[in-house]
């Protein structure tokens, strides 16, 4: 059902700040800043080449990311995205399966203006698995 690893996302409490260090200290691409509204964040993404690492910014007091700093003020990696060839379908066999997907359930547009969907970290040992529609 999964494809390629599509990134890799890190909570950031300062996005200028983590962005200047992949860029001066590692000598990444930093792409630009994109403010997402419906997911409350603002997100940098870097390219390493075979994939990405998404750095993430809460925007907004009621941003999700905001929860995870104040448990983890430092930050840290939020969660891993993976690519699937029909998010609706992956959808429907994962909670077949017995797997939550977070919120109603129906895909939004994320960062890459595709479709996305998050499933439950309690399902996934821990760790928060965006799914993400390939072209």
């Amino acid at each position: 059902m999964i494809g390629r690893l599509n990134h890799i996302a890190i909570a950031v409490p300062d996005l200028a700040a983590a962005a200047a260090k992949y860029r001066d200290l590692l000598g990444a691409h930093v792409g630009p800043p994109q403010a997402l509204p419906e997911h409350g964040v603002t997100v940098v993404f870097i390219d390493t080449g075979n994939t990405k690492v998404e750095l993430l910014e809460p925007l907004g007091e009621a941003s999700p990311i905001s929860a995870f700093l104040a448990k983890n003020p430092a930050g840290g990696m939020h969660h891993i995205c993976f690519e699937v060839a029909d998010i609706s379908a992956a959808a429907a066999t994962l909670t077949s399966d017995g797997a939550r997907v977070l919120g109603d359930g129906t895909p939004r547009t994320g960062a890459h203006g595709l479709p996305v969907l998050f499933l439950h970290p309690k399902d996934f040992d821990g760790t928060l698995i965006e799914l993400e529609e390939s072209r």
